[in-house]
């Protein structure tokens, strides 16, 4: 089940100073993963053991013609929806401004926790001006320094005490499925034409989130849950912010799934909102297959596919080891394959590798071309096992892990994915001191 804290708040407060300090705090744990840009709007917390995503609102409303007001409402607006949790921010150097207050009227009617955060606070007289919002009505409040991290600690506990429980698994394990992409791009055309054939054994599912149903797709010996985000919510309010909602329910339909139908529209190509909700299927360790929707509306040449292959490879890089597969939802083009391939990245991505297998194919490849020495130093790798957990991750022990570089650990990765069958799948490795 996915959790989500939303930052709101007028412009200029510290918003995204503060979410780069609580996406940070887990910086140490992600910093080996492979082709990942931050997405400043989106990120990873881990505090005390539990996981969740922090949302920013802040920077969905620049180079706006609109008045600041109506922006903040809409944004405040979506994330109350979206969000389990709102953290509404505030700055203590210029005190209650008038659209603090028009933000807070709108908090004070949710029914979900609101935190509210003080910034700047970094000495003592301002510990003391920041009792002035209590005025806001909205009980007790937080003071932090996003910039030093003080007070960080304090709230992301409280963050933690008001997130959902993840539900513990009932019953059989089968593969969960999440359609995902821009808008418009598909997703509910090719849903419908995969669970629409035979309805009488389309189960529906109780759906784990407000946002997405799970319906259950049993037919021809495949049998998975599929996660539709798309269509199931009216969009009148939010036309003007469909790039942030959309993302937001991306980050739900992705957290609650094992692997990720990522559609792209070939009349438009691979365009950046698609290597955004890519950059989040990453970090979350889903698998992933990227189908092309629209092609019966391409022109084409014996050399059409190739071309667009190679160039969406060329832009996801140094990650392309994932299944493409060129299809029209609505023909229903190529739309058969896609079961085949869900089970594929399913098994990829549980795939567990012999201690053995794994020292007998990679300790020759090491020996073979061994990390560059740095500062004189010989990095002598002698041991590789799997780790326990529910995707691909690998430790290397060796004798100065500290000396490996980052192309280094690329280059392992790749020899991996060359020499087991991990296609789609996520591949952490990490380097350990023997």
């Amino acid at each position: 089940m996915s959790r989500i804290a939303a930052i709101v708040g007028r412009p200029n407060v510290g918003k995204s100073t503060l979410f780069n300090r609580l996406t940070e705090s887990r910086a140490a744990i992600v910093n080996e993963e492979s082709g990942v840009t931050r997405d400043r709007h989106y990120g990873r917390v881990t505090w005390n053991g539990v996981d969740f995503s922090v949302v920013d609102t802040g920077g969905f409303v620049e180079n706006s013609d609109d008045i600041f007001e109506s922006e903040i409402n809409r944004q405040v607006k979506l994330a109350i929806e979206e969000a389990d949790v709102i953290i509404f921010m505030v700055d203590v150097e210029t005190g209650i401004h008038e659209l603090d207050k028009a933000v807070a009227s709108m908090l004070r009617k949710v029914s979900k926790r609101v935190i509210t955060v003080v910034n700047k606070v970094d000495n003592n007289q301002r510990l003391l001006d920041a009792a002035e919002f209590y005025g806001l009505g909205l009980g007790n409040y937080f003071p932090v320094s996003s910039v030093n991290g003080s007070g960080t600690g304090d709230l992301l506990d409280e963050i933690v005490k008001h997130l959902p429980d993840t539900p513990e698994s009932e019953g059989e394990e089968i593969p969960k499925v999440a359609v995902v992409g821009r808008p418009n791009v598909g997703k509910s055309s090719l849903a419908n034409t995969l669970l629409g054939e035979e309805r009488n054994i389309v189960t529906p599912v109780a759906g784990t989130t407000r946002d997405s149903i799970h319906s259950l797709y049993n037919k021809f010996n495949y049998r998975f849950l599929l996660i539709d985000t798309a269509g199931l919510r009216k969009k009148a309010k939010v036309d003007e912010d469909i790039e942030f909602y959309s993302i937001l329910r991306s980050v739900r339909a992705i957290e609650d799934s094992d692997l990720c139908l990522l559609l792209i529209d070939a009349t438009r190509g691979l365009e950046s909102q698609d290597l955004s909700i890519l950059n989040i299927i990453q970090k979350n360790n889903k698998g992933v297959i990227i189908l092309v929707n629209k092609w019966d509306l391409v022109e084409k040449d014996h050399t059409t596919t190739k071309r667009f292959e190679d160039e969406l490879r060329s832009r996801t890089a140094p990650f392309t080891d994932y299944p493409v597969l060129f299809i029209s939802a609505i023909t229903r083009q190529r739309v058969h394959r896609i079961l085949e391939l869900i089970m594929n990245v399913y098994e990829n991505r549980r795939r567990k590798i012999s201690t053995s297998q794994l020292n007998e194919v990679m300790l020759k490849i090491i020996n073979d071309t061994p990390p560059p020495s740095i500062k004189g130093k010989h990095v002598k790798i002698k041991y590789v096992t799997q780790l326990p957990g529910a995707y691909p991750v690998f430790a290397f022990f060796c004798n100065y892990p500290q000396y490996i570089r980052e192309p280094y650990r690329r280059f392992v990765e790749n020899r991996l994915r060359e020499s087991f069958p991990l296609t789609g799948a996520p591949v952490r490795v990490y380097f350990r001191k023997k």
